[in-house]
């Protein structure tokens, strides 16, 4: 596993125990999928190539596309866990901002088991890719 996406990865899994903690619900799902964010990082780190076609040396500017679309692109297999945490980025901003019921417990605890299971595939799936390039 590259240096980089096991430290992203490590920061995703902290992220995540801290989250458990929190009392609030907005609070603990907005940290569980910020931590889900982290971990999609951790995938893209591994396995994302730079754009290296120069082309006629004429800059474009390019979309700007979230990370969860970033992933279904380098990790297709991902992408209904990326499509998953999309659909909850609106939930996140709404949480942040601070709308006490934007957010249920229970929809809180079930994405900090979501992220739970997530991140043990990002790690699988980081470390299988990395063993299968010869590290």
């Amino acid at each position: 596993m590259s240096q980089p996406a096991l430290d992203l990865l490590g920061q995703a899994q902290a992220g995540l125990a801290e989250a458990a903690q929190l009392r609030p619900a907005g609070e603990r799902y907005a940290r569980a999928h910020l931590a889900a964010l982290r971990g999609a990082a951790a995938v893209l780190a591994a396995r994302a190539h730079p754009d290296t076609h120069s082309g006629t040396g004429a800059v474009r500017r390019r979309r700007l596309r979230s990370a969860w679309d970033l992933l279904c692109e380098v990790a297709p297999e991902m992408g209904e866990w990326a499509a998953f945490f999309a659909a909850g980025a609106a939930k996140r901003a709404a949480a942040e901002a601070g709308v006490s019921r934007a957010v249920t417990d229970r929809e809180a605890d079930d994405l900090v088991r979501d992220v739970e299971t997530f991140l043990a595939v990002v790690a699988t799936t980081v470390g299988s890719r990395e063993g299968a390039e010869g590290g």
